[in-house]
């Protein structure tokens, strides 16, 4: 919001939440009767049917820029600023849609009520020339000068500063504005197609074209990296006027009185309302190189949905944790489609970059899913993905790369030490930090408790949690008689005789690994308290029980520019692995955490409190929802 908002702020379908979209369907019901149930054909128009499609084509291209631009700005590759972007502005962005729905109303209407838009031929050359020249002129010219006064402190507090609130722009940003202005805005792009109505000249493709370009500016010029070519400008240098930069509009956000056209800098040339550093940060953000972190942490695919949540994805669903949508039913060629791609596509992508203090951090994902993980044909080109991953961090001078989820699992690498054994030469240091998910998982275990449940698959780090819970005398009560006679014989007598095999027990504190059925999650009492050491949370079964996170913490407010969930987590939080990989370059352990070396629980358990990172309970889970 504005810091004063004024009459007509909000939109009037606010309120309405995702049931805003209802509003197009008699309009849109309407052009398909009409098109295809009309009793004349030569009755058909295509102008009326059309809107729908352009509506469409307009969300696929905004959300095109998106995805780029996150994209490059997370490599660093000609990035304009560094600072961060946060939940805040993510949600505060999240309606960017509004305007597409405020078109769609606005062009149906006009058709509705107006004789002229019957019927438009698809092209007429006269028509884009006026159009051209309408915006060169009237549009550019008028937008000046009422930019300069949205800047006025007294429509600026009103309306403008909500705009402004964003420093670091997305491609969103560029529509991210109060409804009376955006009606200022839309009064002002409607002179060339009411010229073209008037001059009868209007087409199809007059409106589609001048559309595409308003967006195709507004996008390009919100980015975060520069991508106009000096060339260009070298070889017409005219241009400088007739079409603006990134950074050129960039500085708009930073220094708030320059920079005020909209598209065409001329305006700023002969007002004299030019920032003086335009050209420099123009050249210094071409020149600009992509960013060499120090900490990698390598995730990967988790359901084929959670494409749309990842931070290339959708802004708004990565802002919030995993959850399955009913709209993604109407999704699903898309996601089949992504599915096949990961069969072919062979090459880690960067999701996600942050700063904590002096560290760079970034997030590489392998592009496959869950599924495969478990897909005996899938290993090896998975393990390659992971090894090329640790080379190319290693070839990069990257101090410490973090496995997560199923990148360190035992059966697939054990636990990374595949790759530290076929290249012992490596300077970067493999962390799967299981030393942080045990103490985790300890911590979360209510004080004065004698007795946990332990179940689940058999691993590095439940082997790791039985031996610490059964050193410091609570009896671990395990369900299954195999498991129990393998765990036992990793103990020595004295310790093992806190671990118990039982069919029935009374704890209500249950440690849950990876295959935990929904059976075995109905034999634990009322009240029991899940607590999960495995990379992913149990399905649940039960509503009379508390299921705990997966091993994770909140982080501290110094880890700049986290404006994504990492996976099912909520805002804010990051899972022990993550963390262990930061831990590892803050402390300067020289040591890899692979295969069966462990750290000192009680050491890390203490780094990651005194470098703010705080346990994560089921109030602060709460509180972090947005």
């Amino acid at each position: 919001m504005a810091t004063k908002p004024g009459i007509l702020t909000e939109w009037p379908w606010a309120r309405l939440g995702n049931f805003k979209y209802l509003l197009l369907a008699p309009f849109v019901g309407h052009s398909i009767y009409s098109f295809f149930m009309g009793k004349d054909e030569s009755q058909r128009d295509i102008a009326y049917i059309i809107i729908l499609p352009l509506l469409l084509s307009r969300v696929i291209h905004n959300q095109i820029w998106i995805s780029l631009s996150r994209y490059r700005t997370t490599k660093g590759d000609n990035r304009i600023l560094d600072k961060s972007i946060e939940f805040d502005q993510v949600d505060r962005e999240r309606n960017w849609d509004d305007q597409i729905i405020l078109n769609g109303m606005v062009f149906y209407v006009a058709y509705l009520k107006f004789q002229q838009t019957h019927h438009l031929p698809l092209w007429r050359t006269d028509g884009i020339i006026i159009t051209a020249l309408m915006h060169i002129g009237p549009v550019e010219f008028l937008y000046y000068w009422l930019h300069r006064a949205l800047h006025h402190h007294f429509l600026y507090s009103r309306y403008h500063s909500h705009h402004h609130s964003s420093i670091v722009t997305e491609p969103i940003t560029s529509v991210i504005h109060p409804f009376a202005e955006i009606i200022a805005y839309y009064t002002l792009f409607l002179i060339p197609g009411v010229t073209t109505f008037f001059t009868g000249t209007a087409s199809i493709a007059a409106f589609g074209a001048y559309i595409t370009y308003v967006d195709f500016m507004n996008n390009m010029g919100h980015c975060n990296f520069e991508l106009i070519p000096k060339w260009m400008f070298s070889m017409f240098p005219p241009l400088k006027y007739l079409i603006y930069t990134p950074s050129y509009h960039s500085l708009h956000h930073t220094q708030f009185r320059t920079n005020y056209s909209l598209f065409m800098p001329m305006y700023d040339y002969l007002y004299g309302t030019v920032d003086k550093s335009s050209d420099t940060l123009y050249e210094k953000s071409l020149e600009r190189k992509a960013e060499l972190p120090d900490v990698v942490h390598l995730t990967h695919l988790t359901t084929p949905e959670s494409i749309y949540h990842l931070r290339l994805g959708f802004a708004s669903l990565a802002s919030t944790p995993h959850a399955s949508k009913w709209y993604f039913w109407l999704m699903w060629p898309v996601t089949l489609w992504s599915f096949f791609i990961t069969w072919i596509y062979g090459q880690t992508f960067v999701v996600e970059r942050n700063l904590f203090r002096n560290l760079k951090l970034q997030t590489w994902a392998i592009p496959k899913y869950r599924k495969q993980y478990f897909m005996q044909g899938q290993r090896d080109t998975i393990n390659n993905l992971i090894e090329e991953a640790i080379m190319e961090a290693d070839l990069k001078g990257i101090k410490v790369l973090s496995l997560g989820l199923l990148n360190q699992e035992e059966e697939l690498n054990n636990n990374g030490e595949l790759y530290i054994r076929r290249h012992p030469q490596l300077k970067v240091k493999v962390v799967d930090g299981s030393s942080l998910v045990v103490a985790v998982v300890l911590n979360n275990i209510p004080k004065g408790t004698s007795q946990v449940v332990l179940r689940g698959r058999l691993s590095k780090v439940s082997c790791s949690i039985a031996l610490v819970l059964c050193q410091r005398g609570i009896q671990v009560v395990m369900l299954d008689g195999e498991e129990f006679k393998r765990l036992k014989a990793r103990l020595t007598p004295k310790v093992a005789t806190n671990l118990v095999l039982s069919k029935t027990n009374a704890s209500k504190i249950w440690l849950v690994g990876d295959r935990l059925s929904e059976d075995e999650q109905l034999k634990a009492p009322k009240g029991t308290l899940f607590i999960p050491f495995s990379q992913f949370p149990p399905r649940k079964a039960r509503k009379d029980c508390i299921y705990f996170s997966t091993p994770a913490m909140t982080i501290p407010k110094q880890l700049e520019n986290v404006d994504s969930c990492e996976n099912w987590l909520p805002r804010r939080v990051m899972s022990a692995s993550r963390i262990a990989g930061i831990l590892h370059a803050l402390e300067g352990w020289n040591e890899n955490e692979c295969g069966n070396m462990m750290f000192d629980i009680e050491r890390v358990w203490k780094a990651s409190l005194d470098h703010g990172f705080r346990p994560l309970t089921m109030t602060s889970a709460a509180e972090s929802k947005p």
